[in-house]
């Protein structure tokens, strides 16, 4: 059964999840590094200290897994180029390393700031790497010699978050301080500044049309936006806790969203309508993404998992458990033939069970 047919029968009866629900206890404390994390008790923009070391190696401990080490601390966001060949991570330490997956080997190590670098991601052309992070900077990447291009000083709290459009010209970020920006990045105009958001904004996206931004919250929202007015055209409510990752499905009917309550949701887009809701991860859900045929989902927790699920008969049909802390991001190849992520264990690892 195709996604469309299995999402479109559950969008008509979207009260119909109960058999999908099942009690899952949230693990309260996670111990990293020699620093124990409160889970429970930090807020959502704590962002802890951790201790120092610096190895660079890349090896293959599993057929399916290559783990890169070199990490001084824990790594907050991981990007693919559009050949999959090159990755990037944002690194608790302030700074960007870049990685060449086939050699296995370290090629930069871009020096981004002196706080925490909370996001990365190459443009489509695969020309620029951007970054963002705890000073509210965006800043632009020659990410083959190292080289910083620009920089956009537009937000005045940490930019958690930010993508580019499918032409590459215009830039969406968003912060904790409550907004989101869209950008001519190479001009460096701001467009507009959308409002709306009680509290911080944790992730967006943006439709694969370009029209539609998908932004979330601490405030336990996903609103969406048209691109090109600015105008709020949905709330979505649904979870019970901050929303932190949001993503398009690649048809873009479809979203997911991860939340602090420990779920994932898949939403219609159209209608605003909760399709189905799906438990399986013990904390709070980090990062989601798309398979580029509709069929998978992948998503990464706070419980150190990874979970690769079936959107046809929505249930895991994988979990990877070699990182042993929380997993802070995950990133799809463009083939869907490989996926990487990021961890507080400060490994970036690249999976390939396809």
């Amino acid at each position: 059964m195709e996604i469309g047919t299995m999402l479109n029968q559950r969008s008509n009866n979207p009260k119909d999840t109960s058999k999908w629900w099942r009690e899952i206890g949230m693990v309260s404390l996670i111990a990293l590094g020699g620093l124990t994390y409160g889970l429970l008790q930090y807020p959502d923009d704590f962002i802890p200290s951790q201790p120092n070391f610096e190895q660079i190696t890349a090896n293959w401990h599993i057929p399916t897994v290559q783990t890169f080490t070199g990490n001084t601390s824990g790594v907050w966001s991981v990007a693919l180029s559009e050949d999959g060949k090159i990755l990037a991570s944002a690194g608790h330490d302030g700074q960007i390393r870049i990685w060449d997956i086939e050699q296995g080997i370290l090629l930069h190590r871009l020096p981004a700031e002196k706080q925490a670098v909370l996001a990365v991601a190459f443009s489509p052309d695969d020309s620029i790497l951007a970054s963002s992070g705890q000073d509210g900077m965006i800043r632009f990447w020659n990410w083959q010699t190292g080289e910083l291009i620009t920089q956009l000083p537009g937000h005045n709290k940490p930019v958690r978050s930010f993508v580019f459009s499918s032409d590459g010209q215009t830039l969406i970020s968003c912060s904790w301080d409550k907004t989101i920006k869209i950008w001519n990045w190479r001009r460096g105009e701001l467009q507009q500044t959308l409002t709306g958001h009680s509290v911080g904004v944790f992730a967006i996206d943006i439709s694969p049309d370009g029209q539609t931004i998908a932004s979330v919250s601490k405030d336990k929202t996903i609103k969406l936006w048209d691109v090109m007015t600015g105008e709020l055209k949905q709330t979505l409510t649904g979870h019970e806790d901050s929303v932190r990752t949001v993503a398009f499905s690649p048809d873009g009917r479809y979203l997911a969203t991860g939340s602090n309550d420990t779920t994932i949701k898949l939403w219609q887009v159209a209608t605003g309508t909760l399709i189905e809701t799906l438990n399986a991860h013990e904390s709070f859900v980090n990062s989601v993404v798309f398979s580029s045929d509709n069929q998978t989902l992948i998503s990464a927790s706070q419980d150190n998992k990874i979970k690769r699920w079936d959107l046809n008969s929505l249930t895991v049909l994988q979990t990877f458990s070699d990182h042993n802390a929380p997993v802070n991001s995950v990133a799809l190849s463009a083939d869907g033939h490989q996926f990487v992520s990021g961890s507080w264990d400060r490994t970036v690892k690249v999976w390939r069970p396809f």
